[in-house]
């Protein structure tokens, strides 16, 4: 039985940035539409973050039966180090997907949006579909595209609409940022798992355009992002507040460009979900201040 610890590092802390990171941007873009609501807000949040665990535990059972976790360079993996057996994690997996269904749940019957039932079944499958099943989408290349669309577009946006009943291109704009740098997150990752990943036959996008070629990527799709929020600038001035977040890319695309080793890339993992986490708040103040003076 793994430990309470154990359990916690498995699952992967370092990613909830990226969860909690769009509903900051949704519900400021519904902040700027004059349509905030705290409760939809903190159930937005909750769906996301368990959705995040959720889909750790499950990446880890369905590479942990595969092989595909026994030699890592990264963090405990529970199912692929024996800490713990892939039954108590694949139910530790249902679970998380169980208590975020529950906040949708309630978040669906709040807003009066049920088309949104929909949406979280779809969450939950491809949440599930990441790793597992029997033709995963998360070996076949697919994960940084479904990173982009769930945790980008349909967290971000859905936050927002879930609190003012429609869009903006603030909330669009934020939405396509934040999934970029989520991506930046999983391409860091995947480019640290390159060797393993190829060797089990997991064809990332990292492993199809080669360490090189990924680790440029990261770089490309962070610059994107914090450059795209400028769009707006004419509309509202405040935005120019993420360029405060260039230097804190700086150490971690030096880190990806220097071609350091695969265990140097472990904390790029941690900085890159910082980043998204600051961009939000930054997105969200450049959203809210205009309103409060």
């Amino acid at each position: 039985m793994a430990s309470a610890a154990q359990w916690i590092e498995g699952a992967r802390l370092r990613t909830l940035p990226m969860a909690i990171a769009p509903v900051i941007v949704g519900s400021a873009a519904a902040f700027d539409l004059g349509s905030f609501r705290w409760l939809n807000a903190l159930l937005a949040a909750a769906v996301a973050l368990f959705l995040q665990i959720g889909v750790n535990y499950a990446n880890d059972y369905s590479d942990g039966i595969r092989g595909t976790d026994d030699v890592r360079v990264g963090p405990l993996r529970l199912v692929g180090s024996g800490a713990a057996s892939p039954r108590q994690v694949k139910y530790a997996a249902f679970g998380t997907f169980a208590v975020a269904m529950l906040a949708g749940l309630v978040l669906v019957l709040i807003s009066q949006s049920w088309w949104f039932i929909l949406i979280g079944v779809a969450c939950v499958l491809a949440a599930w579909g990441y790793t597992g099943g029997k033709n995963p989408y998360g070996y076949l290349g697919l994960g940084d595209v479904f990173v982009f669309v769930f945790f980008g577009l349909v967290a971000t946006l859905g936050t927002t609409y879930t609190q003012a009943g429609s869009l903006s291109w603030a909330s669009l704009v934020g939405a396509i940022s934040t999934g970029l740098i989520a991506v930046a997150l999983l391409m860091a990752n995947n480019v640290r798992d390159i060797p393993t990943d190829s060797e089990v036959g997991k064809r990332t996008l990292a492993v199809r355009l080669g360490d090189r070629n990924a680790r440029l990527s990261y770089v490309l799709l962070l610059a994107i992002a914090i450059l795209l929020p400028l769009a707006l600038v004419t509309q509202k001035p405040w935005i120019l507040l993420v360029l405060l977040l260039i230097p804190a890319t700086l150490v971690p695309s030096w880190v990806m460009l220097s071609g350091k080793t695969r265990k140097a890339l472990i904390p790029v993992l941690k900085q890159t979900g910082l980043i998204n986490l600051g961009f939000s708040v930054l997105y969200g103040l450049a959203m809210v201040l205009p309103k409060l003076f």
